[in-house]
């Protein structure tokens, strides 16, 4: 078979957002190259990504694939547009460019898991792509994880910070909401730290259908994938709410979170450009007292309790 290649080069802030409208369009797979993420990645002692892959460079080189068929023209259409329209929520976008070509099934179907090995987050976290052997250590908390469907894969800063929050603030028995869960592996992370109950949250289709395969890979059975518009789809209260989205979404469902957090409960935000840190900030201290804060690249986490 053959497949379109659609290679965009954007902004650290925009990664995310373009990810997730190529899956939305119909990606088959899609390929993140984020050399800062590489860089730091490579001087770990987990075996992440060849070498080759470090360059000298803050631009993100996102490649989605997509079956070459009589409509994937149109589909090339739309992603223009909807990734220009992405200047409307305030996402530089940057130098952006956009390249196609063609490509045959070997040349991208199973090349790319390369990439992918176990690597560790925070003080016991594992993410273990499906495909590898992993032999955990004593007291590791291993995630399978299938990274090539949906962004979301543990390596974006923004996810690493939020785990490493989560191992320090989830408790047995804990209501736990991820809102926005992408692949679910900020939900799968909470269960196997612990939480009594977790609810995945996320409006994109393909979200909630690779966060329910990734749920069922890690065999758990008190996490619950929902479609949902936010929090609207959740009712009772949660001890700890974790949101790893934009910032615009972050202050705009603030309150909402207060509202459906227990007394004492704990918001884990991220998805924040350093550009916007005291925006975020300003809405979330009206409701939480600000606990700690991470940065990490051009992105920063918040910790916070229920004023």
């Amino acid at each position: 078979m053959k497949w379109l290649e659609v290679k965009v080069t954007t902004s650290v802030e925009a990664e995310e957002a373009i990810t997730n409208i190529m899956h939305e369009v119909g990606a088959g797979g899609v390929v993140i190259e984020d050399p800062n993420d590489l860089k730091m990645l490579n001087d770990s002692e987990w075996d992440y990504v060849d070498p080759d892959m470090i360059v000298n460079s803050d631009k993100v080189v996102i490649s989605a694939y997509f079956p070459l068929m009589p409509n994937t023209i149109d589909k090339v259409s739309i992603i223009k547009d909807r990734i220009m329209g992405l200047k409307e929520y305030n996402l530089d976008i940057g130098d952006f460019t956009f390249e196609t070509s063609e490509v045959d099934d070997d040349d991208w179907a199973n090349s790319w898991k390369k990439y992918y090995k176990p690597f560790k987050i925070g003080k016991r976290v594992v993410i273990k792509p499906t495909w590898e052997d992993y032999k955990p250590e004593e007291n590791e908390i291993v995630v399978e994880l299938d990274p090539g469907m949906a962004f979301g894969t543990g390596s974006h800063e923004t996810t690493k910070m939020c785990i490493e929050f989560l191992e320090d603030n989830v408790k047995p028995n804990d209501v736990v909401f991820d809102v926005g869960c992408g692949t679910g592996i900020l939900s799968i992370v909470s269960s196997k730290l612990g939480a009594k109950k977790v609810y995945a949250v996320d409006l994109d289709d393909v979200a909630i259908k690779v966060a329910t395969l990734n749920v069922k890979l890690n065999d758990l059975n008190n996490v619950e994938v929902l479609k949902s518009d936010l929090l609207h789809e959740l009712t009772g209260k949660a001890d700890l709410i974790v949101a790893n989205i934009i910032a615009d979404i972050i202050i705009k469902a603030t309150y909402d979170i207060y509202e459906k957090l227990d007394e004492n409960g704990i918001f884990i935000s991220s998805g924040i450009i350093k550009d916007r840190k005291d925006d975020v900030l300003d809405a979330i201290s009206k409701y939480f007292d600000i606990i700690d804060i991470k940065e990490d690249g051009e992105w920063i986490a918040i910790l916070s309790k229920k004023k």
